[in-house]
């Protein structure tokens, strides 16, 4: 079977025959270079509104780089043509097999992606002979496709967190489904859905998770029955933003966050009335008390739930927020 042949089961363009099949010697390592002309009288299509126009002229010969064959480099070779559209004018017609003057062609940065899910970066560059930046490239369109095609239909519960990213105050804001998974489910395809990103923006918490939360589209949102429940921290920039782009969900605020403020609030009115008591001349009953009231009761020693039990026979107002905050 020859090349072409192989090529036109594989990689079939529309409107382009693949034509001579060249060894180059003298590149390093020897490839294969595979030229491709327009089929005769086939309109070339305008990059910019993708409609047919008359030629104009050609451009170079440029090459771009097809999936390797036996662990050489195949090129396409192909002189671009350029098209005088009634709308834009001149324009380098599209180019069904690349993506603008990217030097990859569309089929070896998804090879490229894939193999980037299995090795790093770094690794994939080196066995197949190119740049960390090309990797990155064929990475990041793999990406922006994935976002562009993403269905965001039926959800209903979503989650919102901020992480710090890379070094310095960078941060980036993610938005991911949490829809509630059906018990018995656990490794099924619903349920590696229920953890998916929806969307992430990388800037403050105000700007980027506006940005965040516009990525997932209103209209199909609206069509989908709309958000119900959004979870959060209590930081804020996202009260704020959650109450401008979903008002009619239900704000769920993180357990965590709101046991810091109570654990916070006891600990400053516990300060507050030992530095009292002291004043007063009264038994420092409140000294070195501080991680008996905020310590779970489960992590309490013996020792410290004796001291504990004696300190809640008091009357005094650290005690009753301690109660308070034990309730929650």
């Amino acid at each position: 079977m020859q090349l072409k042949t192989i090529l036109n089961r594989v990689q079939k363009f529309k409107s382009f025959v693949y034509g001579a099949v060249r060894w180059v010697e003298d590149s390093s390592p020897p490839a294969l270079e595979v030229e491709l002309h327009p089929r005769a009288n086939g309109q070339a299509v305008c990059s910019g509104c993708g409609r047919g126009g008359p030629g104009y002229d050609r451009l170079p010969v440029r090459r771009f780089e097809f999936v390797p064959l036996w662990g050489m480099k195949v090129f396409l070779v192909y002189a671009p043509r350029r098209l005088a559209c009634p709308r834009c004018g001149v324009k380098v017609e599209r180019l069904p097999w690349a993506l603008g003057k990217h030097p990859l062609t569309e089929a070896y940065a998804w090879f490229l992606a894939s193999w980037a899910k299995r090795l790093s970066w770094r690794e994939v560059a080196e066995v197949f002979h190119m740049s960390w930046e090309t990797v990155f490239g064929a990475v990041e369109m793999a990406v922006l496709w994935g976002r562009a095609h993403v269905d965001l239909s039926g959800i209903h519960s979503l989650g919102v967190d901020e992480l710090a990213w890379g070094r310095g105050h960078r941060y980036l804001t993610v938005v991911y489904q949490m829809t509630p998974v059906a018990s018995g489910c656990c490794g099924s395809e619903r349920n590696a859905r229920s953890r998916r990103c929806c969307a992430s923006s990388v800037g403050w918490a105000r700007k980027s998770q506006g940005q965040g939360l516009a990525l997932l589209g209103a209209p199909r949102m609206q069509r989908s029955g709309g958000l119900r429940f959004i979870c959060s921290d209590m930081w804020k920039p996202y009260l704020k933003v959650i109450a401008k782009k979903a008002g009619q969900a239900i704000h769920v605020l993180d357990r965590f966050h709101i046991m810091a403020h109570l654990s916070k609030a006891i600990d400053e009115v516990r300060a507050q009335e030992a530095r009292q008591l002291k004043a007063q001349g009264f038994d420092p009953v409140l000294t070195k008390t501080r991680w008996l009231l905020l310590k779970r009761p489960e992590n309490l020693t013996e020792k410290q739930e004796t001291r504990l039990s004696d300190l809640l026979r008091y009357n005094l107002r650290t005690v009753r927020a301690y109660l308070v905050g034990s309730k929650n």
